[in-house]
């Protein structure tokens, strides 16, 4: 065993797991409230779809470079630099009510909120056996949902209007840049970690890969666009929060399940059942008559999107060692961002209906369940025991 692993092994995960749910719920408010609040800064509500992709433009090339600021900083000083970047951007936007400037401010804030992410789950995959990876990152994945949650619920109490909305942001993650700055032990060693060679990327998972960039087509279009759609295009208008909150509970209660079930049968197998579920989700979006049904299609919708991500990025972590988790992680987070780069613009295909957003997930989860469905079983016909991804 390499002197990473046994170090790592002991990693503490309170700082991270603390850093970023403080994180989560400052992200999960701000991503619903720049949509619902463009009118009162005077800039259009087409901006919307531009302002998602931009975010995740910026989530896709900062996953390219964030393993040598790591490597240089080490995981504790560089979540404190990432987070401080994020609240600048927020500041700027503040300061600077103008369509240019906030597509520059969520193109920036998207490249530290890829550091973000790939600090936290490369600090939590340093783990010495895949079973308490799998742990870990489900904790992890129950932290940023039950957090973005929360962030929906926030809509409610604090409103979507003028100012104090967003100063409530900059004190959220305030407290989420305290977790490091009072915790100063437990980070993983940074000095070995290592990059992924061609040879090695051929042994990455394709399922893998294509389930991180499903997610991201899923995921980047539920955000961007989705408080937008529940607002305008709904019976239930008045209730965008709640609606929003039931996605993300949705993907924060199945974390478990999908955690307990990703050891015990294959990965592909799992992200296939779980699109289908979407598939279903969507149906009941579709031909929802009242509250509760809506909030409950939405909460089967938010299940089988999030599910996707951490099943992924846990496949393609099974066969490698921890000196590689940040690269994988690094590799898995740039997949995501494409699909989410893409998603919101593909989406708008769609929107000339009226359910046009909900339709498109329609389609992304059930090209992907067929998909997963015959991975899933050519890897049983050619041999492989049905617990292999």
């Amino acid at each position: 065993m390499s002197n990473i692993t046994h170090k790592n092994a002991d990693t503490s995960i309170a700082l991270p797991v603390i850093g970023l749910t403080f994180f989560a719920i400052a992200s999960g408010f701000l991503m619903s409230l720049i949509p619902l609040s463009l009118s009162y800064f005077g800039i259009s509500s087409s901006l919307t779809p531009w302002l998602a992709s931009v975010f995740y433009f910026g989530l896709l090339l900062g996953a390219t470079c964030i393993q040598k600021v790591i490597k240089y900083f080490g995981h504790r000083r560089a979540f404190i630099l990432f987070l401080s970047v994020v609240a600048i951007t927020v500041v700027v936007m503040l300061l600077l009510p103008n369509p240019i400037i906030w597509l520059t401010a969520r193109f920036v804030a998207g490249m530290a909120i890829a550091g973000v992410f790939v600090v936290v789950e490369s600090w939590l995959l340093m783990a010495d056996c895949p079973k308490k990876r799998v742990k870990r990152l489900g904790l992890y994945m129950v932290a940023l949902y039950g957090g973005s949650a929360a962030g929906q619920l926030a809509i409610s109490v604090f409103g979507t209007q003028g100012i104090q909305p967003y100063l409530v942001v900059l004190g959220l993650l305030f407290l989420a840049t305290l977790a490091p700055l009072v915790l100063r032990s437990g980070q993983p060693v940074s000095e070995t970690l290592q990059r992924i060679n061609r040879k090695e990327m051929r042994y990455i998972n394709r399922p893998a890969i294509i389930g991180c960039i499903v997610s991201g087509l899923l995921l980047g279009p539920i955000y961007g666009l989705m408080p937008l759609y529940l607002s305008q295009s709904t019976a239930f208008s008045g209730h965008t929060g709640l609606l929003m909150a039931s996605v993300i509970l949705g993907g924060m209660a199945v974390q478990p399940l999908a955690s307990a079930l990703s050891t015990r049968m294959s990965k592909s197998l799992l992200m296939a059942i779980f699109c289908l579920l979407g598939c279903i989700a969507v149906m009941g979006i579709l031909e929802s008559s009242s509250l509760l049904m809506m909030a409950s299609s939405l909460l089967l919708l938010g299940a089988s999107s999030f599910a996707l991500y951490p099943i992924a990025i846990t496949l393609a972590s099974d066969t490698l060692p921890i000196e590689k988790m940040v690269a994988v992680t690094e590799l898995m987070l740039l997949c995501y961002s494409v699909g989410s780069v893409l998603g919101p613009l593909m989406a708008t295909v769609f929107t000339a209906a009226d359910d046009g957003l909900v339709v498109y997930l329609g389609v992304c989860l059930l090209a992907t369940c067929i998909y997963m469905l015959i991975k899933s079983m050519a890897a049983i016909s050619s041999g492989q025991k049905p617990i292999v991804g």
